[in-house]
């Protein structure tokens, strides 16, 4: 039942990027640029809420670049310019943007403030919108320019040039019962308040939507593929939350229901009410990582005092209470369902090599939309046959698609969103033959998943101490992937969600209720990609006091032709059997009988 949101829109497969359309509006801001006295502009992927999935109207670095992967920046200068990807974009990116225009940089190993220093001149001046850079980023690129240019705040120098930008997003609003947030939101705002006292903060200044949803038990649909509501809000120590939302969105019932624990307010009303706590000298809280600049400077100049700490809402809600756990597990089991039904169809139909990359992420689709409770799509399918398999973050589109051969390796990472939470999964699939090499690599790649599903840790273990166990198999042979092994993922929220993952670039300890997905890989340019991916809960060993181990939620066999029984060792083949078994068990009830056949042989043990 869907209580609130209107009919589930899948994504679509029109091409939203042509490289054609950049150099006019280059040249349209390039112009505004020397108007304003810039040397060059400075272009996020990003809004004033962090999002990393954007609505149409805040895809600027989509629209002066053309390239609309869900992370990057650029620097456009007057005669120069630079588009800064990390490695899970490298082959995207120029296929989306002029490269007679960008050049295609990744990060970290470049970096944009140097890019700035030795391509810009001297003493240059490079504009920026500081409602789109948090405190933080700013910080870094100070410290990376070294005197040798300034940023300047100044208004959007591309929503000048956009023309016919759409509009915001109006949608509605979901109000989330105990029965499925677990904690009422009185309970969650007073652990924020204690938070406050002990911190000796006055407020607490929120802008990340993943945070005030959770807090305050609401959820939208102002995202694609993430249920959130975009908003701002205030918590203070000494009186209720106040939430900075367009009021047109509530109901009247939800408007009396919000307003017995928030003060609601109009979105405009954000930056008075911040004048208002600065003038009086309030000691206010900022995630100098998310918060805008904008906000920092707005407090600072009005001289209060700021203090800078994590979002304390982050880790709350990245440990799962009972009601939210069983909510994910509800989900994987839906989802399990539909992976299954999926993966009969596929193999029923991949040999006959007449299966092109959209039907496949639509026909995924289609089987997840059979279950009712389904809102949305977690993120946008990849569907990579093939070459394209090889492209990390590769997004079908009606020009790219191409039809899967037999004897490819398709690479399908898909997720939904359930009312009962969010599921995201990666599955390397058969068509018909394998050459060994594909094997070996297959092989390696899910000795890695095993590693990390089997693994025990003591507590205080970060996500990048354990990662090298993913990659250990693919080491040993001169192998490695260009991405992270693991993210967190949010409870009927957000699939890449902090504070904890599995990468070097994670240190915080995992804890017990965390959910992380587990998804090594290995990418063979040109040729194939290969990713196994389930997500797994954090839980206390059963075995050793102080010590943590993972539980896998997801439900969906792994292509066991694609094996070479040779790498393996006994331990992880049975790993790999007991989860068959258990997969078998949950999910074959709830199929028909031709399905559920095909689970039986998916499912046998090696």
């Amino acid at each position: 039942m869907r209580p609130t949101f209107p009919p589930t829109k899948f994504q679509s497969f029109n091409e939203v990027s042509d490289p054609d359309l950049i150099k006019p509006r280059i040249k349209k801001l390039r112009s505004l640029m020397k108007a304003k006295k810039l040397d060059a502009w400075l272009a996020p992927h990003s809004d004033v809420h962090r999002s990393e999935s954007l609505p149409k109207s805040e895809r600027r670095l989509a629209h002066i670049t053309g390239f609309t992967g869900s992370a990057g920046s650029a620097i456009i200068g007057i005669k120069n310019a630079a588009l800064f990807v990390d490695g899970r974009y490298t082959m995207q990116a120029p296929l989306q943007t002029d490269t007679d225009i960008f050049d295609i940089l990744e990060i970290p190993s470049e970096k944009p403030g140097n890019w700035a220093k030795n391509n810009l001149g001297p003493k240059f001046h490079i504009g920026f919108d500081p409602w789109l850079h948090t405190i933080s980023e700013i910080r870094t690129f100070n410290l990376q320019l070294k005197n040798h240019g300034v940023l300047v705040a100044t208004e959007n120098l591309i929503e000048k040039i956009w023309n016919n930008r759409p509009p915001p997003p109006f949608e509605n609003i979901e109000l989330l019962g105990i029965e499925r947030a677990g904690v009422a939101a009185e309970q969650k705002i007073l652990a924020i308040k204690n938070q406050l006292e002990n911190k000796n903060a006055d407020a607490l200044v929120l802008n990340m939507p993943e945070s005030i949803c959770w807090l305050l038990n609401i959820r939208g649909r102002d995202v694609p593929n993430t249920p959130v509501v975009l908003a701002f809000a205030i918590v203070h120590k000494d009186k209720k939350p106040e939430l900075f939302i367009n009021l047109k969105k509530l109901s009247p019932e939800q408007n009396q229901h919000l307003s017995a624990t928030i003060t609601l307010r109009n979105a405009e009303e954000f930056s008075g009410s911040l004048e208002k706590l600065a003038t009086n000298k309030a000691r206010i809280w900022v995630d100098p990582t998310t918060c805008p600049d904008a906000i920092y400077n707005l407090l600072s100049n009005k001289g209060t005092t700021i203090f800078e700490a994590p979002d304390p809402v982050v880790a709350t809600k990245a440990i799962k209470n009972p009601i939210e756990l069983a909510g994910m597990k509800q989900a994987h089991l839906l989802d399990g369902i539909a992976l299954a039904n999926f993966l009969c169809w596929f193999d029923q139909n991949a040999s006959n090599g007449n299966l092109t990359e959209i039907e496949i992420a639509s026909r995924l689709e289609n089987f997840r939309a059979m279950e009712p409770s389904l809102v949305d799509i977690s993120f946008d399918t990849i569907s990579g046959s093939g070459p394209n398999g090889a492209i990390v973050h590769y997004r079908v589109n009606e020009q790219s698609n191409r039809v899967l051969n037999s004897g490819e390796l398709m690479l399908v990472d898909s997720g939904g969103q359930y009312l009962s939470g969010t599921t995201d999964i990666t599955r390397t699939l058969y068509t018909g033959s394998a050459s060994a090499q594909q094997k070996q690599h297959f092989t390696l790649v899910l000795k890695g998943m095993i590693a990390i599903s089997t693994l025990t840790f003591p507590k205080g273990t970060t996500g990048s101490q354990i990662d090298i166990m993913a990659r250990h198999a693919l080491w040993q042979v001169g192998l490695n992937y260009n991405h992270g092994t693991g993210h967190g993922v949010g409870a009927f929220l957000s699939v890449h969600e902090g504070p904890a993952g599995i990468a070097p670039r994670y240190n915080v300890p995992l804890e017990a209720g965390m959910i992380i997905s587990n998804e090594p890989g290995y990418y063979l340019e040109g040729e194939y990609g290969i990713r196994i991916e389930n997500l797994v809960h954090v839980i206390n060993s059963a075995d050793f006091e102080g010590f943590l181990a993972f539980e896998t939620l997801t439900l969906a066999p792994i292509d066991t032709r694609l094996l070479d029984l040779s790498l393996l060792d006994a331990k992880e083949i049975s790993w790999l059997n007991k989860y068959h078994a258990k997969v078998k068990k949950q999910i074959s009830p709830h199929l028909e009988h031709g399905q559920k056949i095909w689970l039986q042989q998916a499912t046998i043990a090696i």
